[in-house]
């Protein structure tokens, strides 16, 4: 099964090899409040050709240039020629009662887990779950595949879910098909899943190791899916997003634009010939609405890119890969109406790097990178420095951020930054490395994003900062140091940050990375619990976020936050007995993980891989001999397959 890091390392490398992005004009704007699609079909035509034309043009000048270098430095000269072709040839990315730590209140992401009515619904290496919590139970109750019966589900990867009243919807990618998967699935009260249609939408992979493919805000689906344009490929418009219903003998021709060129945008810069250019398009889907039926925008411009989903818009963040300096930031409505773009330097690290709040919107930029694609939010970070600018600014796409509404901030070396804003403040971070023996490195800074007269204040938690969150209005850093997790809160006052209370677990590792694998519950405005999946020193193997070699987090720790003080109470353990054949053959790698603490009313999980363990909170809690202990747990995994042509109880 192909892998997500080589598919694209190959996708991206062939297209860099054929792309040319020359001038490409914008016909000029009747309106400068919001940007100016393509007129028609015929002039995004006319401006394809005129592309694939520079682009040809540049590599019939790069294959002359590799042929005189060589005829200059080989012998005999006639044979330069071919050496230089046979070389150009060869080099041709919460709701109140949500069990999602989700970014933005009102807007649901993607994930592993939901609960719906009485049942916990969970995606896991390419089917669907139920389990009845309702009332006091804990009960498995129905098991389905993730994709359609009858498909081939090779080298697909089903990665995201989300719930809408009845329907469960599967967000997946198969490298087969070429294209992003919506498969959706009717629950029934008393849990059982029924599939009712899948649907291909054309594209890349969308693939983030921080961010999420999918939104949900009421019944609206929302997702982002790139596509790679390349100017020597098929026919100009069968590049173009398209959809088709699945069926056993679909064809290609059954793909019906969902994209027309008059909802295709840019800005009017220049785009660089020697990068991908890329379509970042944006689907949005009535879920209410008994036919699928999707409406796409897409913005045209560099294959960089950061979007973030805020209640009303979507923002899509374009940016060089070459050409630094050379970025656009995208506001795309949910509403439906035409989208808005201002020019802008630098790139996001990733979705928490914004911030939609009130009139404005808050960017924490870094001076390079590549974008949020694959493990792009994962490279080193130099300078840095915070937008916050009117959304009044926003237009057809000509106007560029000005100085003031750029304000330099603290770099943080290394690689793996941290970002959150949390309240009136943001908060940033990385890894504490570097420094000399006993000398105590600054691991964190925070500033008040509105606040240009504040100076960023700097935080020494004594450890990396590998995580960033809210606990209420305060934040929790979390990282390692030592071979030890430690956790500290840090206040967040009128205008001071300090680190306050610690806390260290000996011998342990983040269990998962990613926003959805923490949760806080918060009991009062200076109370809380909250629970991280945590692995021991056995378990640390792992790439870009995922471990390679487990099916469930070691344990998922709890601790209990009153006044930024932590009280440890305990963790659940899981029983898993390493690897075991579950029979399968889709997304058999956890790329979202695989563990998540769940607090669901006045109870409390433990989800670890194929586990769901129910705590009990014991004790005395202001005596501080309160504890979190197992009260049962279930084990839904399928049943072990025949290996060799023989049972095996081990399996």
């Amino acid at each position: 099964m192909p892998t997500r890091r080589a598919v694209l390392s190959y996708a991206l490398t062939t297209v860099a090899a054929a792309s040319a992005g020359g001038v490409l004009p914008l016909a000029s704007a009747a309106s400068r409040n919001t940007l100016k699609p393509f007129e028609s079909e015929a002039e995004f035509l006319r401006v394809f050709k005129r592309w694939s034309e520079s682009s040809a043009v540049r590599q019939r000048r790069s294959m002359a240039d590799a042929a005189g270098s060589v005829a200059m430095n080989m012998a005999p000269a006639p044979m330069a020629a071919p050496a230089a072709e046979q070389s150009a040839k060869s080099v041709a990315p919460g709701a109140p009662d949500s069990i999602t730590n989700n970014q933005t209140a009102g807007v649901d992401e993607g994930g592993i887990v939901k609960r719906a009515g009485d049942h916990l619904v969970i995606l896991r290496r390419g089917r669907l779950f139920t389990v009845r919590v309702g009332g006091d139970a804990l009960e498995p109750v129905h098991m389905v595949d993730a994709f359609a019966p009858g498909s081939s589900p090779q080298g697909a990867w089903y990665d995201e879910m989300l719930i809408s009243g009845s329907t469960v919807v599967v967000i997946g990618y198969s490298y087969e098909r070429g294209g992003t998967e919506i498969g959706l699935f009717e629950l029934s009260r008393d849990g059982r899943l029924r599939y009712r249609s899948t649907y291909h939408l054309r594209s890349f992979d969308y693939y983030s190791s921080r961010n999420y493919a999918s939104r949900l805000i009421g019944d609206k689906l929302v997702f982002y899916t790139p596509s790679y344009l390349q100017p020597h490929g098929d026919v100009p418009l069968d590049q173009l997003p398209a959809f088709r219903r699945w069926r056993s003998d679909a064809t290609p021709a059954d793909f019906q634009r969902i994209l027309p060129a008059t909802r295709i945008y840019r800005t009017d810069d220049d785009f660089d010939i020697n990068e991908p250019l890329a379509l970042h398009t944006i689907t949005s889907i009535d879920l209410s609405s008994p036919s699928l039926r999707c409406e796409s925008t897409a913005v045209m411009g560099p294959a960089g890119r950061v979007f973030y989903v805020s209640q009303g818009s979507v923002y899509v963040w374009t940016s060089s890969w070459r050409q630094r300096g050379t970025s656009a930031v995208f506001r795309i409505p949910l509403d439906g109406s035409a989208p808005t773009g201002l020019k802008a330097a630098g790139v996001p690290i990733d979705q928490m790097s914004f911030l939609e709040e009130g009139a404005h919107l808050n960017v924490l930029l870094a001076s390079g990178g590549v974008g949020e694609g694959m493990w792009g939010s994962e490279l080193a970070r130099t300078g840095m420095a915070l937008l916050r600018v009117p959304l009044s600014a926003f237009g057809d796409g000509r106007d560029s951020a000005q100085r003031e509404h750029y304000r330099s901030l603290p770099a943080m070396p290394g690689s793996s930054v941290q970002n959150r804003f949390i309240g009136d403040w943001l908060v940033w971070g990385g890894l504490n490395t570097g420094a000399a023996p006993g000398v105590l490195r600054i691991g964190a800074w925070a500033v008040r994003q509105a606040d240009r007269t504040m100076e960023p204040v700097p935080l020494s938690p004594g450890h990396h900062v590998e995580r960033i969150e809210a606990m209420g209005s305060d934040a929790l850093l979390v990282g390692g140091s030592n071979g030890d997790l430690h956790f500290s809160s840090v206040r967040l006052a009128w205008r001071s940050a300090e680190v306050m209370g610690k806390h260290v677990v000996p011998g342990a590792m983040q269990g998962e990375t990613r926003s959805h694998g923490f949760f806080y519950k918060p009991v009062s405005r200076n109370e809380g619990m909250l629970g991280l999946p945590v692995m021991g020193p056995g378990l640390r193997r792992r790439h870009g976020g995922v471990y390679s070699d487990g099916q469930g987090a070691a344990s998922v720790v709890f601790l209990r936050q009153r006044d930024l003080a932590f009280t440890p109470l305990g963790q659940l353990d899981s029983h898993g007995q390493g690897q075991r054949d579950d029979g399968c053959v889709a997304s058999c790698v956890d790329w979202y993980g695989n563990a998540r603490p769940i607090f669901s009313g006045d109870r409390v999980f433990a989800l670890m891989g194929y586990e769901l363990v129910e705590g009990r909170l014991s004790g005395g809690a202001w005596r501080g001999e309160e504890r979190i202990e197992e009260r049962r747990r279930v084990d839904f995994s399928p049943a072990g397959r025949p290996v060799n042509g023989r049972y095996s109880p081990f399996n």
